[in-house]
């Protein structure tokens, strides 16, 4: 389908930091074909006015657990060991694929309404995951989180290597690329070098990229220290895990040797802030991780440690939080956390979005500056930044098809979602009939 979107700024996140008054872009299928002050020629099947509002590439989630939605705000109030195995553990000991569905469906709404068009997910039931995903119409990177509690391993029998092989065969690819699947391992604590070797070899040999928890806490990342002499990253390093594409979820506590592997390997650092502070894990070095040439993207981390996925939350949590920690105004600029919110997000999934650019995929979000929060505007990417809702996003576009728009979701049944968690999700999760 061809659409032209008109009569509207537009926040490219190009090198340049290029704000655009009086912008047309063109879509066709799911690419942008043209960007630029006039008219382009020729006729188009839909024209969507832009009046009053910024047009910016979609949001990508680069890490995310998506049917944690279940568990807002259950367990609040504990340190982190305590929340997990006395909260989190035994509920999701009770999924199923019906109560995955829903509870991603309203996940998945909870971030199309806030402006995310991408995402890289890390959890269960991974199958019914991209179910959903494919109909909502984002675009997303798959992963099971693989585990090893144990020596003993198979890979013909053990599950998360199972679960890898069907998910890589039956979705990867998916819809010209809709759906990718990547390669995990949790985290270095939770498994063993078996799983490593495994997971890098496989990932080389499909093609594949790679998801893992990174010194998300002091103490994993100094038991770490103390089992190998060495840091999640490096130890990981050793495996090949860090071999092809790669994400690095949280590193709050990663090292400048870490940044130094990151940036010859091309590792992705995954940047929590609302997750880390509220867990009270600490803040990750983003600025010195970017004066090292990491890239840094930006992730919500699960709703049951951020308790919401407005991405512009997180925005602006990251954009304000490494100036008051370092006691420097210049330390992250509004250009810097809105890139880490698109293009540097695209970079880490491999993905051609982010910018708005021809031959990129038509990922774009309208937010409507009309708005009492966003008046006035002396900067837009300031506005972007520092004072956007994602109650502001008026339309959301994903791989060039409108999905929301104007507060009604339009892949996805969200009274049916609902009900659907209310009746279905939250009694067998929480054994409350």
């Amino acid at each position: 389908m061809s659409i032209l979107i008109h009569n509207c700024t537009a926040a490219l996140m190009d090198e340049a930091g290029t704000v655009l008054p009086g912008a047309f872009v063109a879509v066709e299928g799911t690419q942008i074909t043209y960007v630029g002050t006039q008219r382009p020629q020729g006729s188009f099947e839909e024209e969507i006015d832009g009046e009053g509002g910024v047009l910016m590439p979609g949001f990508v989630n680069a890490h995310t657990h998506v049917p944690m939605t279940a568990m807002r705000g259950y367990g609040d109030g504990n340190n982190l060991q305590d929340w997990l195995h006395n909260y989190i553990f035994p509920v999701e000991a009770r999924w199923d694929d019906r109560a995955i569905r829903c509870c991603t469906d309203l996940g998945l709404a909870e971030m199309i309404a806030s402006g995310v068009t991408c995402i890289a997910d890390m959890y269960g039931h991974s199958p019914a995951i991209a179910q959903e995903v494919a109909a909502a119409g984002i675009s997303a990177n798959l992963s099971v989180g693989g585990v090893q509690f144990t020596d003993d391993f198979n890979p013909d029998t053990h599950n998360d290597c199972r679960v890898q092989r069907e998910l890589t065969e039956q979705w990867h690819g998916y819809n010209d690329g809709q759906i990718l699947v990547d390669a995990s391992v949790h985290g270095e604590y939770t498994s063993h070098q078996q799983l490593w070797r495994w997971m890098a070899g496989y990932a080389r040999e499909h093609g594949l990229g790679m998801h893992v928890h990174i010194s998300e806490t002091r103490s994993e990342h100094e038991e770490c220290l103390a089992r190998h002499g060495k840091t999640p990253i490096q130890v990981l390093n050793d495996y090949g895990v860090w071999d092809g594409r790669a994400i690095a979820a949280h590193c709050v506590w990663t090292t400048p040797e870490d940044w130094a592997v990151m940036a010859e390997k091309g590792i992705s650092a995954v940047h929590n802030p609302m997750s880390n502070l509220k867990l009270g894990s600490g803040i990750a070095p983003v600025p010195a991780m970017k004066k090292a040439g990491v890239n840094v993207c930006l992730g919500t981390d699960g709703v049951s440690s951020n308790n919401c996925t407005d991405f512009f939350g997180d925005l602006k949590i990251a954009a304000i939080l490494h100036n008051g920690a370092g006691c420097d105004p210049l330390a992250l600029l509004p250009i810097d956390a809105l890139r880490m919110a698109t293009a540097n997000g695209g970079r880490a999934l491999g993905r051609k979005t982010g910018v708005i650019a021809e031959g990129y995929t038509a990922d774009l979000i309208l937010v409507d500056f009309s708005h009492l929060n966003l008046t006035p505007c002396h900067s837009v990417l300031s506005n972007l930044a520092y004072a956007a809702h994602g109650s502001d996003v008026r339309m959301n576009m994903a791989r060039g098809r409108v999905i929301y728009k104007d507060g009604d979701f339009l892949t996805i049944d969200i009274q049916r979602v609902k009900r659907e968690v209310a009746d279905y999700a939250l009694p067998l999760l929480f054994q409350t009939k």
